[in-house]
């Protein structure tokens, strides 16, 4: 099944193509030509201009990153987006900025990243506790979740896709949930945001996390936070502030400490100037293919991966439904590393787990590309 050639003529502007089958977008995303070409484009700049104008540059890309963000994930105002330095400082503004009680609990699922529950375990001092969910066929489900869910819970916080099992959330009917019961909602969406659609009113998510360098094809230095807008009056000063998260961003006056009355009070500061630059150039073309043909090509590649996994004897932890398949493919093996050297010898870039390996193929990716890792590790029935 060859890719659209809408979809295939993009395959070139990634240059690791040439020498790499990359299927590990899960981890990090190779540096494509279009955002290669903004990033030289900044330091150019950055050579020819004065320092005030290149922040002014800076400052109008950070806009339309902002504003190429709220259509992506069908925010209400590109105000209720931020760019922090990276997805994990966006979890810990998220944690401290709710107003939770003492004696309240926060709901985990269980088998998530450290960085993912460490933001909210260090809540414990202010007699915030921690509850982690166990997974149900690699995820979570609403039944769990009521299980869960008492008078003193007050917030559900997640993966949009975990990362150990490749299982996507439904989050949609997650977030009607939560809202149903009372109960904020923050998301992580690193894992599918420039992958699968993502409508935050949809989903009714409070706050959403997504780092630049993975799915959505950027570097590292970048994150989008997204904080719905009419939240804002309710949220306490957050892990942290700077002068530009207040209004006016810079007065030695009086010190007056106006927080500002959108998202633009999770800015502390600059995020990396290079992660800003290639950014705007990752969403501008990810808008440009759009979000369903993106799923629907990744959907396709993963189920001829896992078609041919298991024809040669493997074993996946990967759930197999496509409502709930994200771009991750666990595989389980009894010797990661050996298999690992051996996928990397072939030219094949995949991430090694403790317990096996992980395949995530972008858009861009080619049949052969997830053939040849069966091929690869040789093993048949």
């Amino acid at each position: 099944m060859e890719a659209p050639m809408e979809l295939a003529a993009y395959r070139d502007t990634f240059p690791i193509t040439q020498r790499y089958a990359f299927l590990d977008h899960a981890t990090g995303a190779p540096l494509g030509n279009h955002v290669t070409r903004a990033i030289q484009a900044h330091i150019e700049r950055a050579l020819a201009a004065p320092p005030s104008q290149v922040r002014d540059a800076l400052a109008e890309t950070a806009e339309r990153i902002k504003q190429r963000a709220a259509a992506l994930i069908h925010a209400a105002r590109a105000d209720e987006i931020a760019i922090v330095p990276n997805a994990v400082i966006g979890l810990n503004t998220a944690a401290n900025s709710l107003p939770l009680q003492p004696g309240t609990t926060v709901l985990v699922l269980d088998g998530e990243d450290p960085a993912h529950v460490y933001p909210w375990m260090n809540l414990a001092a202010r007699g915030i506790l921690v509850k982690r969910i166990a997974q149900s066929d690699g995820g979570l489900d609403l039944e769990q979740l009521d299980r869960w869910i008492d008078s003193r819970t007050r917030v559900l916080a997640l993966s949009s896709a975990l990362p150990a099992t490749g299982f996507r959330h439904d989050l949609a009917a997650l977030g009607a949930a939560a809202r149903q019961r009372g109960l904020f909602f923050v998301v992580d969406a690193s894992q599918t945001l420039g992958a699968f659609p993502v409508d935050v009113q949809a989903y009714q998510i409070d706050f959403l996390v997504a780092d630049a360098g993975r799915w959505l094809l950027g570097i590292p230095g970048a994150a989008l936070l997204y904080c719905r807008h009419d939240l804002l009056d309710r949220l306490q000063p957050g892990a942290y502030v700077g002068a530009t998260s207040t209004l006016p961003p810079i007065n030695v006056r009086d010190y007056g400490f106006t927080l500002h009355t959108s998202s633009e009070r999770f800015t502390i500061g600059e995020s990396g100037d290079l992660a800003i630059a290639g950014l705007a150039a990752a969403l501008e073309m990810i808008l440009e293919i759009g979000e369903a043909p993106i799923a629907e090509r990744i959907l396709d590649l993963t189920d001829i991966l896992i078609g041919d996994l298991r024809e040669r004897g493997h074993t996946l932890r990967t759930h197999a439904a496509p409502r709930h398949r994200s771009g991750i493919i666990v595989l389980e093996h009894p010797t990661p590393q050996a298999a690992y050297d051996r996928l990397l010898a072939a030219g094949i870039v995949a991430t090694r787990r403790p317990s096996g390996l992980c395949f995530a193929p972008h858009f861009y990716n080619s049949e052969e590309d997830v053939l040849r890792v069966g091929s690869a590790l040789s093993k048949r029935r």
